[in-house]
């Protein structure tokens, strides 16, 4: 029990000592900031959010019908919203399993087919991110080198994860264990290597992470700062690759580094810098939260014990000795 609490909470804490640790670097400065807020863009910029979600809903519909499930828009979007509701509050992206479970219940699916479902999603999102900071890079100077390696790194293991799905065909085991590893990636070659899913899923991850830059751009714009759309892009870039790396629930605190750390090299204000970055990933987060409580009393209550069955199972593991 010791270890699923201090799982959490341990995580939580790196979280908030690193948002604390950036407002009071620059606290003299932050009520100056405040001042000048421009609160029309902020609406702008949760609606054009919200949208950004309700694409991310519409991709995932595509990504299951993929694989054999025919769903509504608003179950795939609902799907999306709850498992990053979860992801808010627990670390290392459990809250992914969430959509296993819903899966299962509702549409009698695999775990197979759940797993490889967000393994497509996610190798979308995460390649094409970084081809966006790839092209932000040629036209942004002085970004640290480490920012410059995590991209050109993403880039090398999402071409040698598609290769690799490309040549899996070949590979034959009578190992159960490797056998439903077979049929996973046999699942995610179907509906991540066609012409038409390639073309697809690309494009609306492409659109998806330009409005998300979007968003941060008119969180910037209501300090009353003009930011580069490039710098902003491959803020946006770096925040959510390192954000990738599940140290702290949802991403907290090391995406707001990442960004305000852009923000600064650029030559924005830090106190400016930190305020653009932590609202920007407070309205993200808060859009994210409201979606995931609609999407439950969507579904119904049974997802909260749902949410709560597919946590107990996976953190005690952590209490079972050999595993």
């Amino acid at each position: 029990m010791f270890r699923k609490i201090s799982a959490i909470l341990v995580s939580t804490l790196i979280a908030a000592g690193i948002l604390l640790f950036m407002l009071f670097r620059v606290k003299d400065d932050l009520v100056v900031a405040l001042e000048h807020i421009v609160w029309g863009y902020l609406a702008l910029a949760a609606v054009v959010c919200l949208l950004a979600w309700l694409l991310r809903g519409l991709r995932y519909k595509v990504i299951l019908s993929g694989i054999g499930i025919r769903c509504s828009f608003l179950f795939s979007t609902g799907c999306i919203f709850i498992s990053q509701t979860a992801n808010l509050i627990v670390p290392a992206r459990l809250g992914d399993l969430v959509r296993v479970f819903i899966l299962k219940h509702e549409y009698g699916a695999g775990i197979s087919q759940g797993i490889s479902s967000i393994v497509v999603e996610r190798l979308f999102d995460i390649v094409m991110v970084a081809l966006l900071g790839a092209v932000s890079l040629l036209f942004v100077l002085d970004v640290p080198r480490a920012f410059i390696w995590l991209i050109i790194l993403t880039l090398i293991l999402g071409a040698g994860f598609f290769i690799f799905l490309s040549i899996s065909d070949r590979f034959v085991s009578e190992n159960r264990y490797i056998g439903i590893l077979l049929a996973m990636l046999d699942q995610i070659r179907q509906v991540s290597l066609s012409a038409k899913s390639v073309l697809a899923l690309s494009t609306s991850s492409i659109v998806i992470w330009l409005l998300d830059v979007f968003v941060c751009l008119f969180v910037a714009m209501m300090f009353g700062v003009t930011i580069p759309f490039a710098v902003v892009m491959l803020a946006i870039v770096v925040g959510n690759l390192v954000k990738a790396i599940p140290i702290t629930p949802g991403g907290v605190g090391t995406y707001e580094l990442s960004v305000a750390l852009i923000f600064t090299a650029a030559g924005t204000d830090p106190a400016v810098a930190t305020l653009i970055a932590v609202i920007d990933h407070l309205l993200k987060n808060l859009v994210t939260l409201g979606g995931g409580i609609i999407s439950i009393y969507f579904f119904g209550d049974w997802v909260l014990d749902t949410i709560k069955s597919a946590f107990r199972k996976e953190l005690s593991k952590d209490d079972q000795p050999g595993v």
